[in-house]
């Protein structure tokens, strides 16, 4: 286990990515996967309102309905730990107080909990104080009904002006930052963020980790994937593409793990990260990303894989 930051939340360090369940993943084949992931030692699932949205049919808070079904049957509410995320869904948009305060009910009620452990803000709203949007996050935290804060997608000046606000104003401030971030997106991360990160001690909980699956080793020339990631994958597949994919196939091969391992623990070992997140739809897939948890990669390995992606 691992600690998020400055919280007293103890978590593994792979953070199941939430937001396949009920949408590419029905209810058995999310709760097989969260049954496995638990059974491997994992305790802490990353969702949002929004998920599954996007999809034809769908309005919103599917993910949190399938989690929330899950810990019911499971009766183990106490025993993970569950982020999840207000701002940007449909209906629920923004950051206003009455907005951040509603939307975190319907999310209370979906997953069945007293409690939200980690409440992100998911999409910036610079309609909005923030002071106005850090006060209703303290506010629920003061009621018990959120433990902490995080933030997705604020820039770095916009993250550190928040964390001034409530410094200045007695607020509960963001404890972690979940940013994009794997070895195939580092030009955004490491200038912008990481000297923030580490100055104010924030935990980093990255998302597309893998780089929408292109670093499963899934994606080569001339493989055809049938994924509605495909095309988001696919871009990846270039020359840096192919020079990282080479290096987590070498160190891979060393120590006899999947590729999407590997990748997330170089990810892992970069200063500040807690747990990436990574998703999986079927236990087969999740197979693939547990090994990460136990996987110690040497420095000489780390600064291959970090010279592959440069």
């Amino acid at each position: 286990m691992t600690n998020i930051g400055s919280t007293d939340l103890d978590v593994f360090p792979l953070n199941l990515g939430g937001n396949v369940f009920g949408w590419t993943a029905d209810q058995a084949n999310s709760e097989a996967v969260l049954d496995a992931y638990t059974e491997s030692g994992g305790n802490f699932i990353d969702t949002a309102d929004v998920y599954s949205q996007w999809a034809p049919g769908h309005v919103g808070g599917e993910s949190e309905t399938v989690i929330g079904n899950w810990m019911a049957a499971r009766g183990n509410r106490d025993r993970v730990v569950i982020a999840t995320k207000v701002g940007a869904m449909e209906g629920f948009k923004g950051l206003s107080a009455a907005n951040v305060e509603r939307a975190a009910e319907q999310s209370l009620k979906r997953l069945g909990t007293d409690h939200i452990d980690l409440y992100y803000a998911h999409r910036d709203d610079t309609s909005v104080p923030l002071e106005e949007t850090l006060a209703a996050f303290d506010s629920l935290v003061r009621k018990g009904k959120v433990r902490y804060l995080g933030a997705s997608n604020l820039s770095a000046e916009r993250l550190a002006e928040s964390l001034a606000v409530s410094d200045r104003e007695g607020l509960a401030r963001y404890a972690a930052l979940q940013p994009n971030y794997s070895l195939v997106a580092r030009a955004e991360y490491e200038p912008e963020y990481a000297e923030l990160v580490a100055r104010e001690g924030l935990a980093v909980l990255p998302y597309w980790s893998l780089a929408s699956g292109f670093l499963t080793g899934k994606y080569r020339d001339g493989a055809t994937v049938d994924s509605v990631r495909a095309g988001g994958a696919s871009r990846h597949l270039d020359d840096r593409g192919r020079r990282v994919l080479a290096a987590l196939d070498a160190v891979a091969g060393a120590h006899s793990v999947p590729v999407a391992a590997v990748a997330l623990a170089w990810l892992a070992a970069q200063p500040g990260v807690v747990a990436p997140i990574a998703s999986a739809r079927t236990v087969e897939q999740l197979a693939d990303l547990l090994p990460m948890a136990s996987l110690e990669l040497g420095e000489d390995e780390l600064a291959a894989l970090t010279a592959a992606s440069d």
